[in-house]
């Protein structure tokens, strides 16, 4: 099974088959908004910017799972995500990466890796829709650590 096998809902309710991203690298985060971690926003946003023509792709899965630091609606996620910090790249309806509601993309994602502890965990896939890598919340978007693993699976 690859990641492009998968499908999500975005904020907006619609169906998004991860086929449509088959041939790129993507960065799946859980996000919040209310977090310590939040202004990682930016840094997300300013990958998704400086690597997009080389194939990157950033996901946002909003998660309420930790200290209840995701409490809106789909709007106001989408409204506080695209004000505060100019996001544009996707993100979808909410999910639980972990516990018996875990969503079926972080059970593929965490497969034989450490589940997210907090919000803003990151994975990393191939473009064949491998897991390559996992970097915890403190791993800043433009640490020199995400930022070399990003170069190795865009090469």
């Amino acid at each position: 099974m690859s990641f492009f096998d998968l499908s999500a809902t975005t904020l907006r309710g619609e169906p998004q088959p991860f086929s449509a991203y088959a041939g790129k690298a993507v960065l799946v985060v859980n996000v919040a908004s209310e977090c310590g971690y939040t202004p990682q926003y930016e840094g997300l946003e300013r990958l998704q910017e400086a690597y997009a023509d080389r194939g990157l792709v950033v996901m946002g899965f909003p998660c309420n799972q930790f200290g209840a630091q995701e409490p809106g609606t789909s709007d106001e996620i989408e409204r506080f995500c695209s004000v505060k910090f100019g996001v544009t790249f996707p993100l979808f309806a909410k999910v639980e990466v972990k516990g018996p509601g875990q969503s079926p993309i972080y059970a593929f994602l965490a497969e034989g890796r450490e589940v997210p502890q907090w919000n803003f965990h990151k994975y990393l896939v191939d473009r064949e829709g491998r897991v390559i890598a996992s970097f915890p919340s403190s791993v800043e978007p433009g640490g020199p650590e995400l930022k070399a693993a990003l170069e190795a699976a865009l090469a």
